[in-house]
């Protein structure tokens, strides 16, 4: 995860530095949508260690709130 997030990270700035350099906005913007699609990948990773973990874990406990709390998650996520 750390290592995505580094990589991400890595990005933005190089993006930072397109728009300091003037680069062609075409340019820019498919850099910006791998970027996206990365943040996305992250997204997902953590997204499936909370339903298998806290989430399930909190199911087992009878924290039927946890659901509505997910939803909220995911309205967020989808919103991208």
């Amino acid at each position: 995860m750390i290592h995505r997030l580094n990589r991400i990270e890595g990005q933005i700035r190089g993006i930072k530095g397109m728009v300091e350099k003037d680069v062609y906005c075409d340019d820019i913007i498919t850099q910006l949508s791998a970027t996206q699609s990365a943040l996305n990948s992250v997204a997902k990773v953590l997204l499936d260690g909370h339903l298998k973990g806290c989430v399930k874990d909190r199911l087992a406990e009878g924290e039927d709130e946890v659901l509505d709390e997910l939803l909220v998650t995911i309205t967020k996520l989808m919103r991208k």
